[in-house]
C-alpha cells in the first residue's frame, strides 16, 4: 500500500512539472561529468517544445564519463548520428502508432560481474597493502550493495540514476509525448505490454507503466510475461536463448564476443596494470582485475550517482573501455555475428506488420528486453553500417556502431507511423484531425526512427516528413532484409515444427 501510494504520489508530481511553464528544469540540479558533479545553468537546457528531451538535458560538455561506459552507465540521449533533435511530429504529421523495445532500468552488476568485483576487494584487503595513488581512494571505499545476493542483477533503487526511479519517468516522458494515443485507446479494454522473463525487466515493465498509464494501470494495462526458455523457437523476445547453434557455436556464436573484447583489452589493460604497480609495488592487479575495476565505475553511479572509480582511468582508458564494450556487443549478438541479424528480424517483422496494419491492431506497443535482444535487431535492421568489421587491436575512431549511446540502461528504440497531409491541419484537436485524415486520400504514411530521443535516419530511406521513411519502403526494406538473413529455424539448427515467428505481439 506504501509502495502504490509513493507512486501514486510521484506520478502526479512529475505530470505536474511535465506540464508547468518551466518544465525544461530537470528534477536533478546537477549533472555528472566524471566524479564530480556541478550546477547546469538553464541556457544548457533543451527548448521546452523539445517535448520527449526535458528530463535530461542535453550534454554540452568536451567530456563525459557517460558516454563511454558501454552500457554500464544510466540512460542518455543520443548525439551521434542523429540527424535531428527535434523529435515532435513533423508539421502537418501526426504520430498514430508508436512500437518501443527497450532495454531495462539500471541495475546492479550481473552476479558473475560482481562476483568478481567482490573477490577483487577481497583480495586487496587480504593483502594488508595499503594502497597508494590513483587506487588510494580504495583503502576507506565500501562496497555498493551491502546485500548482493538479493541486489545483483536487479534494478538499482537509491540515487538519481536509480533503475525504479528512470523507468517510471520514461513512463511519464512518454505519456507526455503520446498522451493522445492513450486517449485513442481508450476504447479498447487493456493495453498489452510485454516483458521478457528476467525480474528486472518485469520490474521495468511495471514502473514504466505505471509512469505511462498512472494509477489506472492495474485496469488499463496486462503485463505479457515471454519466458526466457529455449523452447520457443522464433515466438520469443529473447531469441539468443532460443537459437540453438547460436548458443553452442563456440567459435562463431554467442561466445565469440567475449573472446574478441578480451583480446582487444590486451593492448591497453597492460599499460594501466603497469601504472598501479609502480605505484603499489606489493601488489599486482590483472588485467581482468582491471577491467572490473573499470565496471564499477558505472555500477556504483547507478547506486549512488557518482564513483571514485571514474577519475581513476584516462580519458583515453575510457575510450578504450568503450570500444571494447562495443566489441563485445558487435561479434556477440550484432553485424559481427553471423546469427545476429537472422535473430533480430523476428521483432523487425512482426513489428512491420502491425506498422502496416496501423492503428487499427492497436495505437501502442511496449516492448522490454535484455541489451542482447536489442543489438540482434539493430543488427537485422542494419542501421549502423561500418565498411569493415571492427578491428580488434586498435579503435575504430570513426565506427557508426556505439552502445554506449544506443543500449545503455533504459536505451529504447522507437518505431513511429505517422500520417501525414499536405493540407491545412491547425487543429490541436487529435481527434478531429484524425476523422479529416481518415478521410483524406491525400494522406501518406511514413515510419520514423526515435533512438533515445535522438531522430535517426534509416539507411537509404529517409525522404519523407522530419527525415522519415514512406512506409511501403520501409516494409520492402525488412521484406529484403529477411531474405537476406535466412529462416530463423534453419538458421539456428531447428526443426521444422518449431514456430518460425512471433505471434504473441498483439493488442
Amino acid at each position: 500500500m506504501a509502495v502504490s501510494a509513493f507512486v501514486f504520489f510521484l506520478g502526479a508530481f512529475l505530470l505536474a512539472i511535465a506540464r508547468s511553464p518551466c518544465w525544461a528544469q530537470p528534477f536533478w540540479p546537477t549533472r555528472y561529468d566524471t566524479s564530480v558533479s556541478f550546477p547546469v545553468s538553464q541556457a544548457e537546457f533543451s527548448s521546452p517544445s523539445d517535448v520527449g528531451s526535458w528530463w535530461w538535458p542535453f550534454d554540452q560538455q568536451p567530456w563525459n564519463v557517460l558516454y563511454h561506459l558501454g552500457g554500464n552507465g544510466p540512460w542518455i540521449q543520443k548525439k551521434d548520428g542523429v540527424i535531428s533533435r527535434n523529435i515532435a511530429a513533423p508539421e502537418s504529421c501526426e504520430v498514430e502508432q508508436v512500437h518501443m523495445m527497450s532495454r531495462h532500468g539500471e541495475r546492479y552488476p550481473t552476479k558473475g560481474a560482481g562476483t568478481k568485483m567482490i573477490k577483487l576487494l577481497d583480495r586487496i584487503k587480504a593483502s594488508g597493502v595499503k594502497l597508494k595513488g590513483d587506487l588510494g581512494f580504495v583503502n576507506d571505499w565500501k562496497f555498493f550493495s551491502d546485500d548482493t545476493d538479493s541486489n545483483f542483477e536487479q534494478l538499482t533503487s537509491t540515487g538519481q540514476y536509480a533503475g525504479t526511479l528512470e523507468t517510471f519517468t520514461t513512463g511519464v516522458k512518454l505519456r507526455t509525448r503520446y498522451e493522445h494515443l492513450l486517449k485513442s485507446s481508450s476504447g479498447s479494454n487493456v493495453t498489452r505490454v510485454f516483458a521478457a522473463g528476467s525480474q528486472r525487466i518485469i520490474d521495468t515493465a511495471s514502473y514504466f507503466s505505471e509512469g505511462f498509464f498512472t494509477r489506472q494501470a492495474q485496469n488499463s494495462t496486462t503485463l505479457i510475461v515471454i519466458p526466457e526458455t529455449d523452447d520457443l523457437g522464433a515466438d520469443t523476445l529473447t531469441p539468443g536463448v532460443t537459437c540453438f547453434d547460436y548458443v553452442n557455436d563456440t567459435q562463431s556464436g554467442h561466445d565469440q564476443g567475449k573472446r574478441q573484447l578480451f583480446e582487444f583489452t590486451h593492448t591497453y589493460l597492460p599499460a594501466i596494470s603497469d601504472r598501479f604497480h609502480r605505484q603499489n609495488p606489493e601488489i599486482h592487479f590483472t588485467e581482468e582485475e582491471i577491467y572490473s575495476m573499470q565496471e564499477m565505475c558505472g555500477f556504483e553511479l547507478l547506486v549512488r550517482g557518482s564513483s571514485p572509480w571514474c577519475d581513476v582511468f584516462t580519458h583515453r582508458e575510457w575510450r578504450n573501455f568503450e570500444y571494447a564494450r562495443d566489441i563485445l556487443h558487435y561479434y556477440r549478438g550484432g553485424p559481427g555475428n553471423p546469427f545476429g541479424p537472422t535473430m533480430g528480424w523476428l521483432w523487425l517483422n512482426a513489428t512491420a506488420n502491425l506498422l502496416h496494419a496501423g492503428p487499427s491492431a492497436g495505437p501502442l506497443y511496449f516492448s522490454f528486453v535484455h541489451d542482447g535482444d536489442i543489438v540482434p535487431m539493430l543488427a537485422a535492421f542494419n542501421i549502423f553500417p561500418d565498411k569493415h568489421h571492427l578491428p580488434l587491436h586498435r579503435v575504430a575512431k570513426h565506427r557508426t556502431w556505439r552502445t554506449s549511446q544506443v543500449t545503455p540502461m533504459g536505451g529504447r528504440i522507437i518505431l513511429e507511423r505517422l500520417r501525414c497531409s499536405a493540407g491545412d491541419d491547425s487543429s490541436n484537436d487529435f481527434e478531429l484531425k484524425a476523422k479529416k485524415r481518415s478521410s483524406d486520400a491525400n494522406d501518406e504514411i511514413y515510419v520514423r526512427l526515435n533512438i533515445n530521443d535522438g531522430i535517426v535516419p534509416i539507411p537509404s530511406c529517409d525522404s519523407g516528413p522530419g527525415y522519415s521513411c514512406p512506409l511501403d519502403d520501409f516494409l520492402e526494406l525488412v521484406r529484403r532484409r529477411g531474405e537476406e538473413v535466412g529462416d530463423f529455424r534453419e538458421k539456428c539448427g531447428l526443426g521444422k515444427d518449431a514456430p518460425d515467428r512471433i505471434t504473441f505481439l498483439h493488442q
